[in-house]
């Protein structure tokens, strides 16, 4: 079994301060194999909050997947934004930008789908897309595959073996699952971990235990006022 901390929109820079405190402590808690964190780690990719993001994740003694969200990006300058869109996140953070997390068990892939030119939608290229299938052609190992992504966008394919198991996405700030049938894998959005902007839910990120007879578990750890509780659980049968 295979325990997975899916984390997304800290946006450091409009954080909580408690509520990172005790996600720390929570994520040393669970001691998870891998610490998925699916975009805007900060609130306007100013060069500080990049730096206190880097410094949340270095304190956390886990492997770890990370990708960008569009809050990654520069908003208002533009030349930055379109001639190195990327270029803080990749100093500060990781500089590379398509992540592969492989085990006995898991393959991860990471995605890039903000884009400069759209500022708050997402999309992603037939590059990518490409990129995706033939990383999952050339495992045959029989590993759960997963996806991670910013936006929640639909990831569907005519070619089985290059379809993912499960998407792990935010930008939204809501806890969310849905798919998961013989048209789309299963898409698991996770709410803000940190920041104080909130959507109809409070502060919480998701709990993945990937098995290895083909079951995978999913539960919302949300902050209860003093720190983060699971609350539910969802059971997922994937096909291998």
């Amino acid at each position: 079994m295979r325990t997975i901390a899916h984390l997304s929109d800290l946006h450091f820079g409009a954080v909580r301060p408690d509520r990172v405190l005790a996600l720390r402590r929570s994520l040393l808690a669970l001691a998870p194999d891998l610490v998925v964190v699916s975009g805007d780690l900060t609130q306007r990719a100013r060069t500080y909050q990049f730096q206190a993001a880097r410094a949340f994740l270095a304190s956390l003694p886990f492997p770890r997947l990370v990708v960008p969200g569009n809050h990654d990006l520069p908003l208002r300058n533009w030349l930055r934004r379109l001639c190195d869109p990327l270029g803080r996140y990749r100093r500060h953070i990781a500089d590379e930008l398509y992540p592969v997390y492989r085990d006995e068990e898991l393959l991860v892939l990471g995605l890039v789908s903000p884009h400069r030119l759209l500022l708050t939608a997402g999309w992603l290229s037939a590059g990518q897309r490409e990129w995706v299938r033939r990383q999952f052609r050339e495992d045959a190992a029989g590993r759960c595959r997963i996806l991670v992504l910013h936006h929640p966008l639909d990831y569907s394919d005519d070619d089985l073996g290059a379809r993912p198991h499960l998407i792990l996405a935010g930008h939204r700030h809501t806890s969310r699952i849905r798919g998961g049938d013989e048209a789309q894998p299963l898409l698991v959005q996770a709410g803000t971990a940190t920041s104080h902007r909130l959507r109809d839910e409070d502060n919480a990120y998701n709990v993945l235990a990937v098995h290895d007879d083909g079951w995978v578990e999913i539960a919302v750890s949300r902050w209860d006022g003093r720190g983060f509780r699971c609350e539910s659980l969802y059971r997922y049968r994937f096909r291998r």
